[in-house]
């Protein structure tokens, strides 16, 4: 597998960058894991997302906060620095776990799980499916958020780590999320989620790892297709 960490300058290339990963392995090209952490503020809503219900459409303008869409689904973000994103590109085989949605779900928080935990004094558990959280003295708290696009041949599987993010940006930019797992149990964004505080470095030589991925990437895919899509309003407002 091949390795990248890699932040471009803008969200629409981050964002592109990620599905010209899945568009090239579709192809044929190779599996990949790359590492991203966009250095300003934005927010990514999940593939079938409504802006004007998971979005402080308000407070983003205020604060010049873009608001884009990306290709997998799962739920609305912020990002920023702090915010590791990790985005796996896996061959879809004819059978075994990474055949089904589920079964895909369920390898890939496990592998994360089991990568992560030793760099964590708190149990780590997955929980809503694609959620990876740990157990503190007030309840589960989030730490990643995940989702997954599948093509005919490959698939993408990504996903953020709180390492040291600002969460008052969650609480300023988005609303309570419309749909939420059960282990939430309505609490707020900031009585939710927590920060890992351990180092970049080390997180991603553990996922690096798990993963097999350790050889660098050779040439970049040409995302100047994909990036058209990223910096527009038809995609990022269609709902």
């Amino acid at each position: 597998m091949t390795l990248l960490d890699l932040t471009l300058p803008t969200a629409a290339e981050n964002l592109a960058l990620d599905e010209a990963l899945l568009d090239v392995c579709d192809a044929g090209g190779p599996e990949s894991l790359r590492f991203w952490e966009s250095p300003e503020r934005f927010v990514v809503v999940g593939y079938g997302n409504r802006i004007a219900t998971e979005v402080n459409v308000a407070a983003c303008q205020d604060a010049g906060v873009p608001i884009l869409r990306r290709c997998s689904g799962g739920g609305t973000v912020v990002q920023g620095p702090g915010c590791l994103n990790y985005n796996i590109v896996l061959r879809i085989p004819e059978e075994g776990p990474l055949a089904t949605v589920t079964g895909t779900n369920r390898l890939v928080m496990e592998r994360m799980r089991e990568a992560l935990q030793p760099l964590i004094a708190s149990p780590v558990v997955v929980e809503g499916h694609t959620d990876l959280a740990m157990e503190t003295a007030a309840g589960l708290r989030k730490f990643s958020g995940n989702a997954q696009r599948r093509r005919r041949s490959a698939l993408v599987f990504h996903g953020t780590l709180l390492l040291a993010f600002n969460l008052g940006n969650i609480a300023q930019l988005l609303a309570h999320p419309t749909a939420e797992p059960g282990y939430r149990g309505r609490r707020s964004h900031l009585d939710f989620v927590a920060n890992l505080g351990i180092p970049r470095g080390a997180v991603t030589r553990a996922v690096s790892a798990a993963w097999g991925a350790s050889t660098p990437m050779a040439l970049l895919p040409d995302i100047s297709a994909v990036v058209a899509k990223y910096r527009s309003d038809e995609w990022n407002r269609r709902i």
